[in-house]
């Protein structure tokens, strides 16, 4: 009878653990960040059908990146605890961190169960609050740990790099424009070279605190996408002035140089100062044409 082959418990989560981050960096980036009147979601997503954002309840939303099966059943299962904990109590009862707890402890069953491959996903869940310091943004990993963010959150293959520029360029406060154009830029600079994304390349949403309707979640496509990222572009180059005129040219009554004086050939000159009656003039000494000095023969053979 064969020995079982052995690995060691920490490297079986090792290995575990490897083989979900492969997973996960082979999808796009997404982003959540708070502005001045709520919380905005952008990810990359070029399929108008597959939504990587949705809404779970009045105050929550969702983002995901990974396995699009894998998050979307994790988003169902979200959305009916969420109507069945404000069915049963109250909707006020139904909390993003609540939320966030739950998928931790599905998250991380299903990565410490042997019987089970660990899920290539991580989330993006988000609370709006009444003013901006009751804001809730929570990050999970395909491990179930849970952090909880403050001001902006990015995750996907080069959450690294995103969140970088994000740390650079972020503002407490940032109007809805500005932080939807720092997200497109902050997605666009993933890898070696920075990316322009188009409108009809990512997909927006806002969890919206001054929305009077219970439910604050709020899409942005077509036409008013393309208006925030218009307003948010950056101002094209002034012209630059008109180059200065040099020295030796004196400006003339219009405001332009002066044209140089036509120069005269000898033959003209002399055919100008004869006489009318074709007689030929004798030139004064003074008169008589110089011939110019040789100059050294230099030119190249």
């Amino acid at each position: 009878m064969s020995m079982p082959f052995y690995v060691s418990p920490e490297q079986q989560m090792r290995d575990r653990a490897d083989y979900a981050r492969k997973g996960i960096a082979k999808g796009r980036s997404a982003v959540a960040m708070q502005y001045a009147d709520g919380i905005l979601f952008v990810a990359e997503n070029r399929s108008p059908a597959l939504h990587k954002i949705a809404e779970i309840y009045d105050r929550i939303g969702f983002a995901a990146v990974g396995r699009y099966n894998q998050f979307e059943n994790l988003r169902i299962a979200g959305v009916r605890l969420a109507d069945t904990r404000g069915y049963s109590y109250d909707r006020r009862d139904v909390t993003g961190r609540a939320l966030a707890n739950a998928y931790a402890q599905t998250l991380g069953s299903i990565f410490s169960s042997p019987a089970e491959l660990p899920v290539e996903v991580e989330i993006l869940v988000a609370e709006v609050g009444s003013s901006a310091d009751d804001d809730q943004i929570y990050r999970l990993t395909f491990d179930g740990s849970i952090a909880d963010e403050r001001g902006y959150a990015a995750m996907g293959g080069s959450a690294d790099q995103v969140a970088d520029y994000i740390t650079e360029h972020y503002n407490e406060g940032i109007s809805l424009s500005g932080a939807l154009r720092l997200a497109v830029d902050a997605l666009g600079h993933d890898g070696t070279e920075p990316r322009r994304l188009e409108p009809d390349q990512i997909e927006v949403a806002v969890l919206d605190r001054t929305r009077t309707q219970q439910r604050k979640f709020k899409r942005i496509t077509g036409q008013a996408l393309a208006r925030l990222l218009a307003e948010s572009a950056p101002a094209a180059p002034e012209p630059s002035e008109a180059p200065a005129a040099p020295a030796d040219e004196a400006p003339t009554e219009g405001g332009g140089a002066a044209e140089a004086p036509a120069q005269v050939p000898p033959a003209a000159e002399e055919s100008a100062a004869a006489p009318a009656d074709g007689s030929r003039a004798t030139p004064a000494e003074d008169d008589v044409p110089v011939a110019p000095p040789e100059e050294p023969d230099d030119r190249p053979l």
